[in-house]
């Protein structure tokens, strides 16, 4: 099978719920095609492939959370190279770096350790979904804070029509799907 058909497949089962969090919002759930094993492998092999391809550098992989964090750890170590976690306030104990960033249903606040990055390497951020870019951003804002070098976000979905990407143009950005 090839890439564009792994897309497909994987598209077809990625559930779709409307008015969820919030009324108006058509909430794309990444959770229902990881429950399908051929899922898993498709998309794990798109995401390695992408890295190799777009990414070949990479030093670290950091997983925003939440869904971010079902992909750090299985592409770094498939890769040979480390991970971190990006959370919310008040998830991760010791020094850490914050950023505040607008969702598209509201506000939040992103830490990372500051030990996590080391200055000037080379950094992949990826997370299951690009809306707002509000988050991303936060991501970028914090590595960069911590002397790491963002070279690309990987993300599994877009949601193109709210425009995300506009909020990153310095970012090197890619998604699989597109919505």
């Amino acid at each position: 099978m090839n890439n564009e058909e792994k897309l497909k497949f994987i598209k077809q089962h990625i559930g779709a719920y409307p008015d969820f969090p919030k009324k108006g919002i058509l909430f794309r759930d990444i959770f229902g095609a990881l429950t399908n094993e051929q899922c898993c492998q498709y998309l794990k092999a798109l995401l390695l492939h992408n890295i190799h391809e777009k990414y070949p550098n990479v030093e670290l992989i950091v997983g925003l959370e939440s869904r971010g964090f079902l992909f750090n750890l299985m592409l770094a170590s498939e890769l040979g190279i480390g991970c971190a976690a990006i959370r919310k306030k008040g998830k991760l104990p010791g020094d850490c770096l914050s950023m505040e960033y607008s969702l598209e249903y509201g506000v939040d606040i992103f830490e990372m350790q500051k030990s996590a990055v080391k200055p000037g390497q080379k950094v992949l951020i990826i997370d299951d979904l690009l809306a707002t870019g509000g988050s991303l951003e936060a991501a970028y804002k914090l590595v960069h804070k911590a002397g790491g070098d963002v070279v690309g976000c990987l993300v599994i979905m877009e949601m193109t029509f709210l425009e995300g990407r506009k909020k990153l143009p310095q970012i090197n950005v890619h998604s699989l799907i597109e919505y």
